[in-house]
C-alpha cells in the first residue's frame, strides 16, 4: 500500500479554532520511491485572529498569510481532490494523529466536508513519530540520536533527520517536513523490515481489534516520560475487553504484575489499584495506531528479562481465562468514565470544538458535494437543507469569506457583529483574540529585545501593525 506522507504548519497551538495556512506532502510506494508531491499556502481566513508563536515557527510573515494565491476554502478543496486520488494510502505525518489529524477533520468539519478522509476505509493512518520511537525501542542502534538534558533520546523531527545526515534547513514548512519524515521512516524500514510489517499491521482500527481478541500474549510501546518502553501485556478476557462508554479503547494487563491478589478484589479497591504506578492495566485505542509487535521482543525488555517464563504464561491464562475479572475492570472503568463525565465544566461547547459531540449524519454529508459545486447565490439557498445547525453557520461562514456581496445586507451585518464580537473579546476566550495578541506580541518582543533577534523583532512589529488593522475594521461595525 502507499504511504501518504504529509504535514502542515497553523495559525495557531488550537485545532479547534486555529487554521492550516500550509499543507504539503509525497506519496511514496512501500520502497519509498516517490510518485507524487503537493504543497499549497493559503490566506488567512477572515475574521480569524494568528498566535504570534505559531507565526514565528513556521516562518510566516504577514505577506505571506495575506498574499497567498489561494484563498483557505480554495485550498482545502485542492487538499481534498489530492487526497482523494492518493487514496487508497496510509496516510502518516510525523506526531500526526494528536495534531496534524486533528487539524483536518475539524478544518474539513468546518469547511462542509467530510472530515475522515485520512483514516476511512480504504484509507488507513500511522505515525511516524511512534514507528521512529518503537524501532527505536526495540533496537537502539536503528537511529543516531540525541541526548536532552534528562539523558532522553530526542524524537524531534529536525533533530532526528540531522543526526542521520538529512538536510533540516528548511524544517517546520509543510514540504520540507514531509520529506524529512519520508527519508526517516525509509531508514527504519531498511535497517528494521522485520519490525516495519509489525507496525503497519495496526493502522486500520480492525485490524488492531482483531490482533488484541485473539488473545495472545504482545508486546506494547508506549511513550511516556520522556522515554519509549515496551510492556509485556495480555489483553483482557475477549468478551469483556473494549471499555463500555469508549469506542475502540481496548485493555491489557501488564504481566509483571502479580494478577492473582486482584482476582477478587471489589470493584472500588479495583478503582484504588487502577490508580496506583505502575499500572496494571494498559490502554490500547484501536483507531490511533497503537504499536503491537511481537511477545519476543517484551520478553528481552526489563523487568520481563528477568522473570520466569512459565509465570509470564501462567499470568497470561488467568487473565484471559477469568470472565469475571475482566468484567469487574470495566464495570469500574464505567464508573470512573461516569464520575469524570459528571465532574465535567458545563461551560458552552462551540460548534467549532463539536465535532466529537455529534456527527453529521449521512443525509447532510450527501449534500456537500452538491453545496460546493453549487454558485454562491445558490450555496446559501442550499444551506436550508441541511439539518445540522453547525453546518449552516460554517456555510454561512465560508459565504462571509468568500464572497460576501452575495449575502442579505442583514445577514451580512449579523456576520461583522459575530466576529467583532469574538475577536474583540477583553475576555479570556478559547481563540486567540486581538487584546490576546497584543499581550503575546509584548511577551515575545522582550525576550527577542534580550536575545538580540533583530529578524523576529520585526516580525512582531508587521503582526502589531497587522492587529490593529484588524481592530480599526471591526471596531465600528
Amino acid at each position: 500500500m502507499n504511504l501518504a506522507i504529509w504535514d502542515i504548519e497553523s495559525s495557531s497551538a488550537s485545532t479547534d479554532f486555529g487554521s492550516i495556512i500550509e499543507i504539503g506532502g509525497v506519496l511514496v510506494d512501500e520502497n519509498f520511491k516517490e510518485k507524487d508531491r503537493f504543497n499549497l499556502r493559503c490566506r488567512l481566513p477572515e475574521g480569524e485572529i494568528f498566535q504570534a508563536m505559531a507565526l514565528i515557527v513556521n516562518k510566516t510573515s504577514i505577506k505571506k498569510l495575506t498574499q497567498a494565491n489561494l484563498s483557505h476554502y480554495q485550498m482545502l478543496a485542492e487538499v481534498e481532490k489530492i487526497f482523494k486520488k492518493w487514496s487508497p494510502a496510509i496516510f502518516l505525518g510525523w506526531s500526526n494523529i494528536g495534531f496534524d489529524d486533528e487539524m483536518i477533520r475539524k478544518e474539513f468539519f468546518k469547511g462542509i466536508r467530510y472530515p475522515y478522509l485520512t483514516n476511512a476505509a480504504p484509507n488507513k493512518r500511522h505515525d511516524g513519530i511512534n514507528i521512529a520511537r518503537a524501532a527505536y525501542a526495540v533496537d537502539p542502534n536503528i537511529l543516531e540520536v540525541e541526548f536532552n538534558e534528562k539523558n532522553n533520546a530526542v524524537f524531534k523531527l529536525e533533530s532526528l533527520a540531522r543526526m542521520q545526515g538529512i538536510d533540516s534547513s528548511d524544517a517546520h514548512s509543510a514540504l520540507a517536513d514531509a520529506e524529512m519524515t519520508a527519508k526517516v521512516l525509509s531508514i527504519v524500514k531498511k535497517k528494521q523490515e522485520h519490525t516495519w510489517n509489525d507496525f503497519l499491521k495496526t493502522a486500520n482500527k480492525s485490524d488492531t481489534e482483531t490482533i488484541i481478541k485473539k488473545g495472545d500474549i504482545f508486546t506494547l510501546n508506549e511513550y511516556y516520560y520522556g522515554k519509549s518502553r515496551l510492556h509485556l501485556v495480555v489483553p483482557l478476557h475477549p468478551k469483556y475487553c473494549m471499555h463500555p462508554i469508549y469506542q475502540g479503547w481496548y485493555y491489557s494487563v501488564d504481566l509483571r504484575t502479580d494478577v492473582e491478589p486482584l482476582l477478587n478484589l471489589s470493584i472500588n479497591e479495583l478503582k484504588v489499584e487502577m490508580k496506583k504506578s505502575p499500572k496494571f492495566l494498559r490502554t490500547i485505542r484501536s483507531n490511533k495506531a497503537p504499536i503491537i509487535v511481537d511477545a519476543k521482543y517484551g520478553m528481552k525488555a526489563e523487568p520481563y528479562n528477568a522473570m520466569d517464563k512459565s509465570l509470564i504464561k501462567k499470568r497470561a491464562e488467568i487473565v484471559q481465562k477469568n470472565e469475571k475479572f475482566s468484567q469487574n475492570i470495566l464495570v469500574a472503568l464505567r464508573e470512573v468514565a461516569e464520575e469524570k463525565e459528571h465532574s465535567k465544566s458545563q461551560e458552552d461547547i462551540y460548534a467549532e470544538e463539536s465535532i466529537y459531540t455529534k456527527f453529521t449524519s449521512n443525509k447532510d454529508t450527501a449534500l456537500f458535494p452538491a453545496w460546493h459545486a453549487a454558485s454562491w447565490k445558490d450555496k446559501l439557498k442550499l444551506l436550508d437543507k441541511f439539518e445540522d445547525d453547525r453546518l449552516v453557520g460554517f456555510g454561512k461562514k465560508i459565504i462571509y469569506q468568500e464572497a460576501p456581496e452575495t449575502l442579505p445586507p442583514e445577514i451580512l451585518k449579523s456576520m461583522k457583529r459575530d466576529i467583532a464580537k469574538r475577536i474583540l473579546s477583553e475576555r479570556k476566550e478559547k481563540w486567540w483574540t486581538i487584546p490576546t495578541l497584543y499581550t503575546e506580541i509584548d511577551t515575545l518582543r522582550e525576550k527577542y529585545t534580550n536575545e538580540n533577534d533583530e529578524e523576529k523583532l520585526n516580525l512582531l512589529d508587521e503582526f502589531n501593525n497587522y492587529a490593529m488593522s484588524i481592530q480599526k475594521k471591526y471596531e465600528n461595525v
